[in-house]
Parts: C-alpha cells; sequence; structure tokens
C-alpha cells in the first residue's frame, strides 16, 4: 500500500507557459487539489533535438528558463530523449549535449533522461552520471516477461511499460515493493489496444528527428483520423483513470504514472491536469485562474 500517486507530466519545454500558471496554483492553492497525488516530475525535448523520440520536438522556451521553473518549486525535469535509431555519430550533438549538461549541474532535485538507445543509455551513465535514466515506453514491451526483463535493470529508476500491460493484475502484483517502485504507467494512451505497427510509429519519428527524409507513417487503426480524443482514451482498456489510481494501484503499491500529451494543445493538457489532479468543485476555479491570464494561448 502507497499512499501518493506521483504524476509524471508532459511538456517541459512545449507547454512551458501553461506550467508558469498552473505550478504556483497548484502548490499555493493545495485546497484545490487531491492530497493524494503529487508532481513526480515534467518531461519533454525542445525543437530539433535529434535525441528527441516518442514525439517530434516544438518546444521552443529557452531550457534555462524550463528549468528555472522546475527548481523553483522542487520538480524533476526530464529530457525525452528516446530516439531509438541513433548512431555514433550523433552522440556528439551539441545541443542534446549541452542540455544534458545543464540538467545534470542544475536543479534543486535529480533530473533524469528517458532513453531508448542502449547506444546513448551507455554514453549517458559514463558522461552524465548526475542524471537518471528512464527506459521508454517507446520499446515497446507488451511481454509481461520483457517487461520483468526490463525492471531487473540496475541502470533504470523507472521503466514504462506499454500500456497493454496496465491491466497485467495478477502477475504486477507479484512483484516486489521495490520493483513496484521502479513501474511507471502510462495512464491516458489513445492508441489502438490492437495495434501492431506502434514500434514503426516510433521509428519514423525517430527518423525525423535526425532529419532524414521519410514518409509520414499511416496508422492503420480503426477512427485512426480522428487524432488524440480524451474521451476515446477513457473507454481504451489500458486507461488508468483517478479511481483505479486510488482504489487499484496505490493498495497494489504502485504509486508512478505517466501522462501523455506531448504532441497535444495546452488546452487538452489543462484537462488531464483538471481529471487527475483538480478536485471537481474546484475545477472551475483553476480553469477561471488559467483561461483568464491573456498571455496564455490556449487553442
Amino acid at each position: 500500500m502507497t499512499n501518493k500517486a506521483y504524476y509524471h507530466l508532459p511538456g517541459l519545454f512545449e507547454f512551458y507557459e501553461l506550467y508558469q500558471e498552473f505550478l504556483p496554483l497548484f502548490y499555493e492553492h493545495r485546497e484545490y487539489f487531491y492530497d493524494w497525488c503529487e508532481i513526480g516530475s515534467i518531461y519533454g525535448a525542445p525543437a530539433d533535438c535529434i535525441w528527441g523520440g516518442g514525439r517530434v520536438g516544438f518546444g521552443d522556451c529557452d531550457p534555462g528558463e524550463a528549468l528555472a521553473l522546475m527548481k523553483k518549486w522542487g520538480i524533476s525535469a526530464r529530457l525525452t530523449f528516446s530516439n531509438s535509431l541513433l548512431r555514433e555519430e550523433h552522440l556528439s550533438d551539441e545541443k542534446c549535449n549541452a542540455l544534458c549538461k545543464l540538467l545534470e549541474s542544475e536543479g534543486a532535485v535529480q533530473n533524469g533522461v528517458i532513453v531508448h538507445s542502449e547506444l546513448l543509455l551507455n554514453y549517458l551513465k559514463k558522461n552524465y552520471p548526475g542524471l537518471y535514466l528512464v527506459s521508454s515506453t517507446t520499446k515497446v514491451l507488451t511481454q509481461f516477461e520483457q517487461l520483468f526483463s526490463e525492471i531487473q535493470r540496475d541502470e533504470f529508476r523507472y521503466v514504462v511499460p506499454d500500456f497493454r500491460l496496465n491491466k497485467a493484475f495478477k502477475q504486477l502484483d507479484g512483484l516486489t515493493k521495490k520493483q513496484k517502485e521502479k513501474v511507471e504507467f502510462l495512464c491516458n494512451e489513445c492508441c489502438w489496444f490492437g495495434c501492431k505497427d506502434r514500434k514503426r510509429c516510433y521509428e519514423n519519428v525517430s527518423r525525423k528527428n535526425l532529419g532524414e527524409r521519410c514518409l509520414d507513417h499511416r496508422c492503420s487503426a480503426p477512427n485512426a483520423k480522428e487524432g488524440y480524443l480524451f474521451s476515446k482514451a477513457m473507454t481504451n482498456p489500458g486507461f488508468i483513470g483517478i479511481s483505479d489510481i486510488k482504489n487499484v494501484y496505490l493498495p497494489m503499491g504502485f504509486s508512478n504514472f505517466k501522462i501523455e500529451g506531448r504532441s497535444l494543445g495546452s488546452a487538452l493538457i489543462l484537462e488531464f491536469l483538471l481529471y487527475y489532479m483538480t478536485k471537481p468543485e474546484y475545477q472551475i476555479h483553476v480553469r477561471e485562474k488559467i483561461y483568464l491570464d491573456n498571455m496564455l494561448d490556449l487553442f
């Protein structure tokens, strides 16, 4: 049994302006929010990071400002460097190295990197030992044996399994307390539960981040043209809602939950923050305080 859920939120660089407004609300008006949840980290990658993966980065805020915001509130910053197709020549990239150096040297708490490539993993361990490492969901670990092997690796502080293992309760409950503390569930995935192209989709993103010319990945899932809809994500068999977190996962000893959404608009990210963290009677208060800031473009 664990008493706190730690959310790992999207958009460190992509939604900097939103978090400028939201974080003071969260920490200065805790009566608005569930007392059983905290912010474990905020993750993301600026535009034009060749080590990036999962999504094509578009954040354009100053990295120093983003890190200063995290440091002010004592939040761990994570770089999403989950490109799966990196080669030796990519490791010398100046921008990505500078970001790692910045995160390693600054921060009220330890910062980390979400990683897929074994090549990058070994490089980071050697050159930036002050950063903790997270095994990326882009590895698409759909078999529990794969997940268990990944959890056993000492290099990783957290492991994010494929969302299709979210409800493998019999196997998950058999993990030790220490193993459960490493599992970070992806809560709000909208991808088709029967998708067999997920790894190829992530590889397409990796190629784009490397600047390689390639065709867009054509998703063959039913209703793929609809794009991301939170209402659709809620019907996904792998969806983890707040009642699941409170009544199932926390009692089982799991405490880490990842919210996806780096490629979505800030209005939708706000809906995630309202749903997962904000008491219903105070959601209007949070909405008003965010929407009434005319400097924040939510649409």
